[in-house]
């Protein structure tokens, strides 16, 4: 079997990569490995679990300091990105496309136009290590442009590599992993004020169907989930929106949003 120049410089890189795991350059020093093979235009790794996810490194805004979007996401956006719910329903190793797990109506929800597409621009793919039974260590990579299959099917071959060297970075990030994740906002939560000016409170059916509609779930997803008929989904959408004295699922996202500032 011969050895092209380029394995030889993939296996180079992975030495001295494996050299880097205990200083604080690490997860730079993966992503810019990466990038060799893959361009990639954003980067965040972070840690999911049931409650807000904690971040261990994150490239940085344009401006050089935190990104405001960002920022906005850890306040409460994750409870509607596809890659946190996706990992919540079902946690478990291995490297995740956005198509893979993105809902049927996603690029229609208002979080992906006034969110998603500005911080994330085109597509984004996880990899995942499941640390314990709750919590899910996950390099996130995001791209201006859809990510081709060829390099998917690149990211597929060297995932093995990156989430090896992410569960052995683990044992260098102890002061992570003793802290407790803040809890998750309540999804109550920005119905707080307004649920105290109805004459009848949302039901939690009714919570859970208006979460499923701003993170981009179709009436027959939503149905699938809930077991539920499609007809009573609507049902529910309906009573929903009269309690609330709204017109449209924008509506409820600008709900959502202002409880999360």
């Amino acid at each position: 079997m011969s050895i092209t120049v380029q394995d030889m410089a993939w296996h180079q890189a992975i030495g001295r990569l494996i050299e880097t795991l205990d200083r604080p350059g690490f997860w730079l020093a993966l992503v810019r490995l990466v990038d060799r093979y893959i361009p990639v235009d954003s980067w965040v790794v972070l840690i999911f679990s049931n409650g807000r996810p904690q971040v261990l490194a994150e490239c940085p805004g344009k401006e050089g300091g935190p990104d405001p979007l960002f920022q906005d996401y850890l306040k409460g956006l994750y409870l509607l990105d596809p890659f946190y719910l996706a990992n919540r329903e079902a946690p478990r190793n291995g490297l995740f496309w956005l198509a893979d797990v993105a809902p049927e109506c996603f690029e229609q929800t208002d979080y992906y136009q006034r969110y998603f597409r500005l911080n994330i621009v085109a597509d984004e793919v996880h990899i995942n290590v499941q640390l314990d039974a709750e919590r899910t260590l996950s390099l996130s990579l995001g791209s201006e442009a859809r990510f081709t299959p060829e390099q998917i099917a690149l990211l597929t071959l060297i995932q093995p590599w990156v989430a090896a060297l992410m569960r052995q970075r683990m044992a260098f990030e102890q002061e992570v992993l003793e802290q407790v994740a803040s809890p998750p906002p309540r999804w109550q939560r920005w119905l707080e004020s307004t649920d105290q000016q109805l004459d009848t409170p949302l039901s939690a059916r009714e919570l859970e169907v208006g979460r499923l509609m701003l993170s981009g779930c179709s009436n027959k997803e939503i149905a699938r989930k809930l077991a539920i008929s499609a007809e009573t989904v609507k049902v529910h959408r309906k009573h929903m929106y009269s309690k609330l004295g709204i017109k449209s699922q924008s509506e409820l996202f600008s709900l959502f949003l202002s409880a999360q500032g």
